[in-house]
């Protein structure tokens, strides 16, 4: 069983050419960040990829907007095992796609807002405690 934190607000995932640097009102955003928010930036030799809140997604990306960010409350033992498992397999059987990124001491989940309310069935079916910006039914 998992406890996750629905933060508020739509995130936009974001493609960048490789080799791009990280424009300056994003890495603002980053520094500036609050409880409830996550900026993740990722660096390979073929991409440089974005997650962040919809409203700091870099104009020169290639953006898909409309996703809800959920954390795993942590911090999460990184010789723990299955973790990732414990939420992608309830909502794969739901057919919720994710986008999923991990930190030193969590793991993070974005699912589609169109099927926020799937995922959120999902999960809670699985035996997760959810909290944070739920809808209100």
């Amino acid at each position: 069983m998992l406890d996750l934190d629905l933060f508020p607000g739509e995130y936009a995932i974001c493609r960048l050419p490789a080799g791009s640097t990280v424009p300056p009102a994003l890495v603002e955003a980053a520094a500036s960040a609050k409880p409830g928010q996550a900026v993740s930036v990722t660096w390979t030799p073929f991409e440089t990829s974005v997650m962040c809140p919809a409203e700091f997604a870099p104009a020169a990306a290639t953006v898909e907007p409309g996703w809800r960010c959920f954390r795993v409350n942590g911090p999460v033992n990184l010789a723990l095992t299955g973790i990732v498992a414990a939420f992608s397999v309830p909502l794969a059987a739901a057919r919720v796609n994710i986008f999923c990124f991990s930190t030193y001491d969590t793991d993070y989940l974005l699912v589609n807002s169109v099927r926020l309310s799937e995922a959120i069935a999902a999960l809670t079916e699985a035996g997760h405690r959810l909290t944070g910006d739920l809808p209100q039914e």
